[in-house]
């Protein structure tokens, strides 16, 4: 049985108010994250537990309790207020790999008052200097590799008092506005008093990917904790026992919602790989420690799927339970595949960095549609809207994707930008964005961004239908569909597509394919033109950016590309 039991049942009587019985949180108390991700395990007779297994990309595996987890934050709550000075409410950034540091700094911060900044380790300096000047920093905390970045802009922020480099040796040269830490060398701090942190206290600001434009910060609040506990217990399915691993980079909201807040207010064991994508190293690290439970990307997946099902043979990957993904929508193809790879499917999981926490999904022992987004959380009201924003009652019509709010982890404001917070709420509704559709089922169907959808003579086509439908050709390894601008049809479909390694691109090739999505799918959905590339515009969280495609395509201003991939 699995946390959530019947989808049914907790849809009659759900409520965050579970959360704040199981995390013993009491109206008008204190709820500080950094506190019930550490102290309170420790309290709970979890201190010797293992926290994190931490394993570098060449194999170096390191080992810490939730003791050394309470430690080590604590030392850094420490350094920042009381050797520092900050104070609650100044941003804090972190700007690291996928070292221990950043996870005991991120709780750190929380607990003295700070508000989180979190910041991708592939950044360059016009990208650090844009959220840097945005949200005002007040210190910056990095390493001796990515230290230099932040010296080359450090002149453009007169608000940026302290940089703060991690290393093993406190000796190391610095300069102005720097200073050497190391975690190892620092006063083992046993005891901190966290910041009173209300419900409403800021906590983390998240940068959005910018797939839709220029970079936002969406601010939340410490009560996120409420739903990540939640939604990580019912939708990622999490046990005492488990040892879980979330590949994604704490630069994205899936890192921390879940690849800390999530897995840590449940005292659960999880593993960090601070390394790149091999299919081998992924399948070792599963069969290595015995990982039970993984939250991953459709990217991700599509690129295991490239490698294949003979490799998969190669490797114990038995220990696996419980299967999820996030970032895209996850095509229908995908899950298939990972049930012959794995003999278990995927459960895609829809959320946004505003909502903070997963709001549809598909849930354990609930029917997959694959394809779909799932349902609602329980307790969660989401509808599709018409562009007058009223509630579409007709089954798989397509609209906007909506949200009724409030909930613990949505978004408090676009740091700065209080325009652009308010026109994201409209009739009582948190409007997401994205477009989709609901069927006789309840099942809701991803189609696409409100800005993706190609209109074809009238006809509304979703990229994402036509992209699932391309993946199924035996060529095709990654694909994008966009709108090309036509003079008589208003626009037609444009797709680009990675080959597989064995195919070469040719007229037959692209004439084929074309076909393939005719029969597929229809006339108006055809490509009518196909372009084959190398590979494809993506964030570092898996996301296909269409924008840079499509403002390609049209000779217009790409603009911020700071989240590419290989930027």
């Amino acid at each position: 049985m699995s946390n959530i039991g019947s989808y049914e049942e907790r849809c009659k009587d759900s409520n965050w108010s579970i959360a704040k019985r199981e995390l013993s949180y009491k109206e008008g108390g204190r709820l500080n994250i950094g506190y019930y991700c550490s102290d309170r395990n420790c309290e709970l007779g979890l201190g010797n537990k293992i926290a994190l297994i931490w394993e570098s990309f060449s194999g170096e595996v390191k080992k810490y309790t939730f003791q050394d987890l309470k430690i080590y934050s604590n030392s850094f709550a420490h350094l920042l207020k009381e050797k520092l000075g900050l104070k609650n409410g100044e941003r804090i950034v972190i700007f690291m790999d996928k070292i221990p540091e950043l996870y005991f700094s991120f709780l750190g911060i929380l607990k003295m008052g700070g508000i989180v900044v979190p910041l991708f380790s592939a950044f360059g300096e016009e990208s650090l200097l844009t959220r840097l000047q945005d949200c005002k920093a007040s210190a910056v905390l990095t390493t001796r590799k990515l230290v230099p970045r932040i010296r080359k802009i450090k002149d453009k922020l007169p608000d940026l008092r302290h940089v703060v480099v991690m290393s093993e040796d406190e000796d190391i040269p610095v300069k102005e506005r720097e200073m050497a830490f190391s975690f190892g060398q620092a006063p083992r701090i046993k005891s901190f008093e966290c910041y009173p942190s209300t419900p409403e206290t800021p906590s983390v600001l998240h940068y959005t990917s910018g797939t839709t434009g220029q970079p936002k910060g969406a601010l939340h609040v410490h009560s996120s904790i409420l739903s990540q506990y939640l939604t990580t217990k019912w939708v990622l399915d999490l046990r005492p026992d488990d040892i879980y691993w979330c590949t994604a980079d704490p630069g994205w909201v899936t890192g921390t919602s879940y690849g800390i807040i999530g897995p840590w207010s449940l005292g659960i064991t999880q593993v960090v790989l601070d390394g790149g994508f091999i299919p081998e190293k992924w399948y070792g690290l599963i069969q290595k420690h015995k990982i039970t439970v993984w939250y991953s990307a459709p990217t991700a997946i599509r690129m295991l799927m490239k490698a294949g099902k003979e490799i998969v043979k190669k490797y114990d990957l038995s220990s696996l339970r419980h299967l999820c993904s996030v970032g895209e929508p996850l095509n229908p193809e995908a899950v298939i595949w990972s049930e012959e790879a794995y003999g278990l499917p995927f459960h895609d999981t829809w959320w946004q960095t505003e909502t903070g926490c997963i709001l549809i999904s598909n849930y354990p022992g609930m029917e997959i549609k694959p394809g779909s987004m799932g349902k609602p959380f329980p307790g969660i009201k989401a509808a599709v809207l018409s562009h007058d924003f009223e509630p579409i009652t007709k089954e798989n019509k397509p609209g906007l994707l909506a949200l009724r709010p409030p909930w613990p982890s949505m978004f408090r404001t676009y740091w700065n930008n209080p325009t652009g917070y308010e026109s994201k709420f409209k009739n009582g509704w948190y409007i997401t964005g994205d477009r989709s559709s609901i069927d006789e089922d309840g099942y809701f169907w991803f189609m696409g961004r409100d800005d993706d959808v190609i209109n074809v003579a009238g006809h509304l086509v979703g990229p994402f239908e036509i992209e699932s439908v391309l993946l199924e050709h035996q060529a095709v390894a990654e694909s994008a569909a966009i709108g090309k601008p036509d003079p008589i049809n208003m626009e037609v479909v444009k797709a680009f597509v990675a080959l597989k390694p064995g195919f070469e691109s040719s007229d037959e090739l692209e004439l084929e394919i074309m076909n393939f999505i005719r029969k597929k799918l229809s006339s108006i959905a055809m490509p009518q033109e196909i372009e084959f590339v190398d590979s494809l515009p993506k964030t570092r969280s898996g996301k296909i950016m269409r924008r840079v495609l499509r403002a390609q395509e049209r000779g217009e201003p790409i603009g911020d590309i700071s989240t590419l991939e290989n930027d």
